[in-house]
């Protein structure tokens, strides 16, 4: 835990209690504050009550005592209209901070030269490989790293800091919003599209938030920046300009005359502003298409600001294994292939499976997000077939019609035999069985790790049953 002293002897409010409330809670309480903590659910605050975090309805707290209102990033704080406790907090002038300011807080307190060294990343897509890849760099070139945030461990969980290790963090929009001081010496940023636009007054909210990643740097820090989408290029271009710190482009799409580029598999270093020898990525298997080859320059030219070799790099880019429900294989029967890309909430996403795998028997479904899946049309002549599931079937089967072959199989289990059947039966090389769903989950399953789990489940319980039918 990290302790946060910032509030020490004064009155801070929680609110919200899933895993960043309570953890938040825990560090203000070690950093000597009092905690004054609430949840809507019942279920939350036992939790919380159980893990020792004190109580008290915050609806009926006089609120001009408190230092701050630290709040869940997944509590609306500006749209689509503030929560009504969002709203006591403003009436009397209480800040309002989330999980990610309070470890700025605590990081505030080094003194530069002892100040532990932040890489934080962001993006619309891609972001939690990335950071899980940057890490897993890290980590094997012998360096003391801590990986949290938006991913695995709650930031306020991670190890105490010290000055000799590097945390590296996934933010997410959420996240940025409630940020005011935190620096990154490296910040990240992979790609935007619109997502999450209800909770960000639109699109330009969203990019807004976005770019607070970069709040805060010093010429001496260096800024990321994808640049295969306009709005990225844009965002890229103004950094540039503005010379408050160093900027290097990476790309999967273009070769730079500065930064670092994957094209056809191979990486390519111009950094020092001329280009090194072309160093081959294509045996890094965790890491298949485009997007993926935009994450691995993203993690090279981190790595690189943070002075690592090229070797090295290389070396940890080939020996990462990657991360459950993106892309992941999980496994192979009678010569057909399983990918499960459940993380793949939105039709951005879904276009980098679909391009990473053509000719694939496309499982695909949920609850859609607002744009749909009109702008994969690109990709539709690559796609053998489409098995539709989940509350989006009908509105996809409108979509798709005249398109590409479709059938309607309502729920995963069932499209995951349909699509073995014809994967097993067209005569392909190497056929796969994709699951890149391009929805959010939550019309059938509590989350996307839930909804990457049961594929699984559904792909091995379909091997169990062949292979009883054959031996029988």
């Amino acid at each position: 835990m990290i302790p946060v002293r910032a509030y020490e002897g004064r009155d801070v409010a929680v609110f919200g209690l899933g895993r960043s409330g309570i953890a938040a809670a825990r560090a203000l309480i070690g950093g000597g504050a009092r905690v004054f903590a609430w949840d809507d659910n019942e279920a939350s605050r036992k939790a919380a009550g159980d893990a020792g975090i004190p109580l008290v309805d915050l609806n009926r707290r006089d609120w001009q005592t408190f230092a701050a209102l630290v709040l869940s990033p997944g509590i609306p704080y500006r749209f689509p209209e503030p929560h009504r406790i969002v709203k006591m907090a403003q009436l009397v002038g209480v800040p309002v901070i989330g999980d990610m300011e309070l470890f700025a807080r605590a990081l505030n307190e080094f003194k530069e030269y002892e100040r532990p060294r932040i890489v934080g990343i962001t993006g619309t897509n891609g972001k939690s490989t990335t950071t899980a890849l940057v890490g897993h760099v890290l980590r094997m070139a012998g360096k003391d790293v801590r990986i949290g945030g938006n991913i695995g461990v709650g930031v306020l969980d991670l190890e105490r800091l010290h000055g000799g290790a590097i945390y590296v963090l996934e933010l997410s929009s959420y996240q940025l919003d409630l940020v005011e001081t935190l620096r990154c010496d490296v910040a990240v940023m992979l790609n935007i599209s619109p997502d999450h636009l209800g909770r960000h007054g639109g699109m330009d909210g969203y990019v807004q938030a976005k770019r607070r990643i970069f709040r805060n740097q010093r010429p001496s820090d260096w800024a990321i920046v994808g640049v295969d989408d306009t709005r990225s290029q844009v965002m890229c271009t103004q950094l540039s300009a503005e010379g408050a710190r160093r900027v290097h482009p990476v790309s999967a799409e273009y070769g730079l005359g500065r930064g670092v580029s994957v094209l056809d598999g191979r990486l390519i270093d111009s950094t020092m502003g001329r280009a090194a020898a072309p160093q081959d990525i294509r045996g890094a298997r965790a890491l298949p298409g485009r997007h993926n080859h935009q994450n691995a320059a993203a993690a090279y030219a981190a790595c690189r600001a943070l002075g690592l070799e090229p070797r090295d790099i290389l070396s940890g880019l080939a020996s990462f294994a990657g991360l459950p429900h993106r892309l992941e294989t999980i496994g192979e029967f009678e010569g057909v292939r399983f990918i499960n890309d459940s993380k793949a909430t939105n039709a951005q996403a879904a276009e980098q499976a679909l391009r990473a795998f053509p000719n694939a028997y496309w499982i695909v479904g949920g609850r859609p997000k607002e744009d749909g899946i009109d702008e994969l049309e690109a990709c539709f002549a690559t796609v053998r077939k489409a098995y539709l599931i989940g509350e989006s079937t009908e509105s996809f089967s409108r979509a798709l019609a005249g398109k590409l072959e479709v059938q309607k199989c309502r729920t995963l289990d069932v499209a995951v035999e349909a699509a073995f059947a014809d994967a097993r039966a067209s005569g392909d090389k190497a056929p796969v069985v994709l699951f890149s769903p391009a929805c959010a989950s939550f019309d059938q399953f509590r989350d996307f790790e839930q909804r990457g789990d049961a594929f699984r489940v559904a792909a091995a319980q379909l091997a169990r049953r062949r292979t009883l039918k054959e031996s029988a």
